[in-house]
């Protein structure tokens, strides 16, 4: 197990005082859904994207992805393309996402952090609608705490989304861990103060481009982290 861990500092990390954690590539291995959906989408836009260029923007907020993607081909969006994008993406996703599963050692953290005593909760950017399929694929015994895109005004990279559900596990930021498969999930953490926390499992993105985003630790799977809560 030792060997899967990649630090980006030598100093131990503190126990964390609650944990944050993304949905998509990190608790549930949907990423491939969801790059599949943004392709449908921007293709159906008239935008042209490739899976290997969305991969690394999974994670962010949709809207700014939308507007990005588009920057690069030389097109800018208006407001309401931007919200119909986002929108079909996410419906692309529904359809694309029936049958999600748990990644490797989600269970046996989650049982370890319940153990602990210690409080949880899902951060995502994405649509409260959308997260319905992904959550129900956990199998847990009683819903968790979730908050998402919908409520904050900037989703990840800002900082906010993170910062609310430190807020909601009544746990100062500084105190958490936010545990996440994306670059954009670190530098969110970074920049609200957090420990960021990697997983590579379900992500789209290699340990090295995390760390190089503020990770204070890699894992291969949730499971090397059991002993560390």
């Amino acid at each position: 197990m030792a060997q899967s861990l990649q630090r980006s500092r030598s100093r131990p990390l503190a126990r964390p005082g609650g944990l944050i954690f993304d949905l998509d590539g990190t608790l549930v291995d949907t990423v491939s859904s969801r790059i599949a959906g943004w392709v449908e989408a921007l293709s159906a836009a008239g935008i042209a994207a490739a899976a290997p260029e969305i991969a690394p923007m999974i994670g962010m907020d949709g809207k700014r992805l939308a507007r990005q993607v588009a920057g690069s081909t030389g097109r800018t969006l208006s407001e309401s393309e931007v919200e119909s994008i986002d929108k079909a993406a996410g419906t692309a996703f529904d359809r694309l996402n029936r049958a999600p599963r748990p990644l490797p050692g989600v269970a046996g953290l989650l049982a370890a952090v319940e153990a602990a005593g210690l409080p949880w909760v899902i951060a995502t950017s994405s649509r409260a609608e959308q997260v319905t399929v992904s959550v129900a694929s956990l199998g847990l015994a009683v819903p968790p705490v979730i908050v998402d895109g919908s409520h904050v005004r900037h989703a990840k990279p800002a900082p906010d989304l993170l910062l609310l559900a430190a807020s909601r596990l009544g746990v100062e930021p500084g105190s958490c861990w936010a545990i996440g498969d994306s670059t954009w999930d670190m530098r969110a953490a970074v920049a609200g103060g957090i420990v960021a926390i990697g997983v590579t499992a379900g992500s789209a993105v290699s340990a090295e481009a995390l760390i190089d985003e503020g990770a204070s630790l890699v894992v291969a799977t949730l499971e090397d982290l059991v002993g560390l809560v």
